[in-house]
C-alpha cells in the first residue's frame, strides 16, 4: 500500500473511531444492539406479491453489511450483502424520523446494519424495502477496499480472507459452492446405506500412503504421535468390525511441498464398500461427480482454461497405465527395456529423472508429467504398477500390476481406487517390501486386524479440494480453501 493510501486509510480508521465514540457519549453502543432478521435478502426478494397493493406488501426484516451508499437530501438509497445476495434499502428521514435519520446519515461503509420495513419495487423494477426502523449492529472501524478496483492482490486474498469474501462475489460463490458440493457427496453416500464415521487423528504410525508426517507430543502419556497422513487403515478396521458401508470426509497432514495443486493440510473422502472391487468403485465415483454436476450445480458447464468443455454425461474412457505409457513413449516394449534404456528415454523426452530411482519411478515420470496433465475428459487410468501402492490386490493375470485406477480429469489425479488387499500374509509382504530396512514402520496392529478376516472390498479416496478445484474452475487450490498456509 502507497504512504497515500495509507494516510487516507489511517485517517478514515480516526473518524470511524470517533464516530463511534461519540455514538457511546450518547448511550449507544453498536456492539451490543439485539436485531432478529425474518429473512435473508434472496428470501425477503421472494417474498414480494406481484400485482399486490403496495399496503398489502408483507414487511420484512433483514440484516447485513453497507455496500453501497447514495445520499439524496432526505432520503438515501443503500444496499446491503448478507450470505445470500444483496438487497437494496430507502432509508427516508420521514420513514425513521427525524434523529434516527441524523445517525443513519453518519453510517460508513463496511457498517453492519438491520433494518425492517416494508417490500416495494422501484421505477427501475428492483424489489427493495422502504424502512421504517433500523439498528446499527456493528461498527466497521477499518475502511474497506476501494470498490471499483476490489480486493485483487492474490497474496491478500489469502491472508484476509474476510475481505476476499466480503468483496468479491466470485470467492463467496465459490465457497458457497464448496459446501454444496460436501453436502451432496454426504446426501449420495447416505442415500446408499453407507455410514459416516470419525477415525483418530494422532496415529501410532502414519500408514495408508507414502508421504511424510506431521510429528506431535502428547504430554501426557509422554510420546509422540504422527498426524495422519491418510484415513485408510483404521477404515478398514471397520470392516473387519462389520461396517460393510463406511465414508470419512476429513483433514489429512503431509509434511511436504506447497503448490497450486498441493496444501500440507486439506481435505479427504475415502469410502469402503464390503464385497465390491475396484470396477464397484467406477461405478460409484462416476455416479457421484455427475450427481454434484447436474444435482447440486444444476447442470453448469465445466471448462478449461483454453475453453474445452468437460463432457461428464458421455462414456468415461478407459485405459490401461503401460499401454499409455508404452503409446507416449512410442514403444509397445517399454516395460521390458533396462532401467538405464529408459532413463535415456526419458531425457530425450525432457524429463529430469534421478539415476537412483527405482525402475518403475521413472516410467511413473513419464505418465505424471507427459500423460496425467493431457487426460482433460474423464478417464479411469488401470492396472498401475504394484510398487506404486501396497493396499491394492494384485492383478491375476498380471503380477507386475495392481487392480486398481485413477480417475483423471482436467489434466489431474481426482480419486484414485483399488481392490482392497484382504489377504493378511500378502499384505505383510507388500509392507516389508515398501518399508525397507524401517521394518518399525510396519503397522503390525492392522495385520494382526486383517488376521480376523476382513470381507473383499473396493475402496477410493477423493480429494475434496481437487473436486472443487475442477467444479468451480479454480486456478489454484488455494482458491478453494478457505484458510490456506501461507509463508511468513
Amino acid at each position: 500500500m502507497s504512504s497515500k493510501l495509507s494516510d487516507i486509510s489511517h485517517d478514515q480508521f480516526a473518524v470511524r473511531r470517533q464516530k463511534l465514540a461519540d455514538l457511546r457519549d450518547k448511550g449507544v453502543d453498536p456492539f451490543r444492539t439485539d436485531f432478529q432478521p425474518t429473512h435473508f435478502s434472496s428470501e425477503a426478494v421472494a417474498a414480494f406479491v406481484e400485482g399486490a397493493e403496495p399496503e398489502e406488501q408483507p414487511t420484512v426484516s433483514v440484516a447485513g453489511r453497507l455496500i453501497v451508499i447514495r445520499k439524496m437530501g432526505k432520503a438515501q438509497f443503500v444496499k446491503i450483502q448478507d450470505q445470500a445476495g444483496i438487497i437494496q434499502l430507502y432509508v427516508r428521514l420521514d420513514g425513521i424520523g427525524a434523529d434516527e435519520y441524523a445517525d443513519f446519515k453518519k453510517l460508513d461503509l463496511g457498517d453492519i446494519i438491520g433494518v425492517e420495513g416494508q417490500l416495494f419495487q422501484t421505477k427501475t423494477g428492483e424489489i427493495s424495502i422502504r424502512a421504517s426502523k433500523y439498528a446499527l449492529v456493528s461498527k466497521s472501524l477499518r475502511p474497506l477496499p476501494e470498490k471499483f478496483h476490489g480486493l485483487t492482490d492474490a497474496e491478500q486474498k489469502y491472508r484476509q480472507r474476510h475481505l476476499d469474501l466480503i468483496m468479491n462475489k466470485e470467492s463467496r460463490e465459490r465457497f458457497f459452492n464448496r459446501s454444496r458440493i460436501v453436502s451432496g457427496i454426504r446426501r449420495y453416500l447416505e442415500d446408499r446405506s453407507f455410514l459416516e464415521v470419525e477415525t483418530p487423528v494422532f496415529q501410532n504410525i502414519a500408514g495408508g500412503a507414502a508421504a511424510k508426517p506431521f510429528v506431535t507430543h502428547h504430554n501426557t502419556l509422554d510420546r509422540d504421535f504422527f498426524m495422519r497422513i491418510s484415513l485408510e487403515l483404521y477404515l478398514k478396521r471397520l470392516l473387519v468390525g462389520g461396517f460393510d458401508r463406511v465414508f470419512e470426509i476429513g483433514r489429512n497432514f503431509r509434511n511436504e511441498g506447497i503448490s497450486r495443486r498441493h496444501n500440507p493440510e486439506f481435505t479427504m473422502l475415502e469410502v469402503y464398500q464390503a464385497y465390491s472391487d475396484y470396477r464397484g468403485m467406477m461405478e460409484l465415483i462416476q455416479g457421484l461427480i455427475r450427481h454434484l454436476v447436474t444435482d447440486v450445480l444444476g447442470g453448469k458447464e465445466i471448462k478449461m482454461p483454453d475453453g474445452e468443455v468437460i463432457d461428464f454425461m458421455g462414456e468415461w474412457r478407459e485405459a490401461k497405465y503401460k499401454d499409455l505409457v508404452c503409446e507416449k513413449v512410442g514403444d509397445p516394449d517399454w516395460f521390458s527395456k533396462s532401467k538405464e534404456e529408459k532413463l535415456a528415454k526419458a531425457k530425450e523426452l525432457g524429463l529430469d529423472c534421478q539415476e537412483d530411482w527405482e525402475d518403475y519411478e521413472v516410467s511413473n515420470e513419464v505418465f505424471g508429467k507427459l500423460i496425467e496433465p493431457k487426460l482433460i475428459q474423464p478417464t479411469f487410468v488401470t492396472h498401475l504398477p504394484k510398487e506404486l501402492c501396497p493396499l491394492a490386490k494384485i492383478t491375476k493375470d498380471d503380477d507386475s500390476t495392481i487392480d486398481v485406477f485413477e480417475l483423471c480429469i482436467g489434466g489431474m489425479e481426482i480419486a484414485p481406487a483399488y481392490s482392497e488387499q484382504n489377504d493378511p500374509d500378502v499384505q505383510r509382504e507388500m509392507f516389508e517390501k515398501q518399508a525397507g530396512e524401517e521394518t518399525q514402520d510396519v503397522d503390525e496392529d492392522f495385520l494382526e486386524t486383517l488376521e480376523y478376516g476382513m470381507p473383499p472390498a473396493g475402496g477410493l479416496g477423493m480429494g475434496i479440494d481437487r473436486i472443487v478445484i475442477l467444479l468451480t474452475e479454480a486456478e489454484n487450490i488455494r482458491d478453494v480453501i478457505l484458510y490456506p498456509q501461507l509463508r511468513s
